[in-house]
């Protein structure tokens, strides 16, 4: 008796730690390697110049992410965006991501400096959004766990964004 509800009791805990994550609608993806826990069913770019391709033939802006794995902040940061569902279903559905642990050579990837961690949204005529910040003036493209309201706020205004100016 005390297996079966043991048994029960696993089962249960299995499928309710499962079911919180997001799933796109095409079904589980296998987890990629770029993804490096930012979003594991997401779809990443490879390389920036992969990146900007992908936003410009699929007409979706791009968001840039640079971080370091060793970097404190750059995993709280990790773990508040890849739990959060609504975030992970805009990043799949309506953008292209990539995440970056080194910098580029095109500086206007870090108009204010280089830091971690960064995000830096770009649209599909390849313009780096320097409009859309976090709520620094020091390190206006930097974000916190607890911003993560604030970074779906500026998610959807890229989105908009998009829609009205091209």
């Amino acid at each position: 008796m005390i297996k079966a509800a043991l048994s029960v009791l696993l089962v249960l805990v299995a499928m309710s730690s499962t079911s919180g994550k997001y799933i796109p609608k095409s079904g589980k993806r296998i987890p990629q390697t770029l993804a490096r826990g930012w979003g594991d069913q997401l779809i990443w770019a490879q390389t920036y110049e992969e990146a900007l391709y992908w936003a410009r033939s699929r007409n979706k802006p791009l968001m840039v992410l640079f971080h370091l794995e060793d970097c404190p902040h750059s995993q709280e940061l990790k773990k508040g965006l890849s739990e959060d569902n609504m975030i992970q279903r805009m990043l799949d559905e309506d953008f292209i991501v990539l995440n970056l642990m080194y910098e580029t050579t095109d500086k206007h990837l870090s108009p204010d400096g280089q830091y971690v961690p960064r995000i830096i949204f770009v649209d599909p005529t390849m313009t780096v959004r320097a409009d859309i910040v976090g709520r620094y003036s020091n390190r206006m493209y930097a974000y916190e766990p607890a911003d993560i309201k604030l970074l779906k706020s500026n998610m959807e205004k890229a989105k908009k964004l998009l829609k009205s100016e091209l």
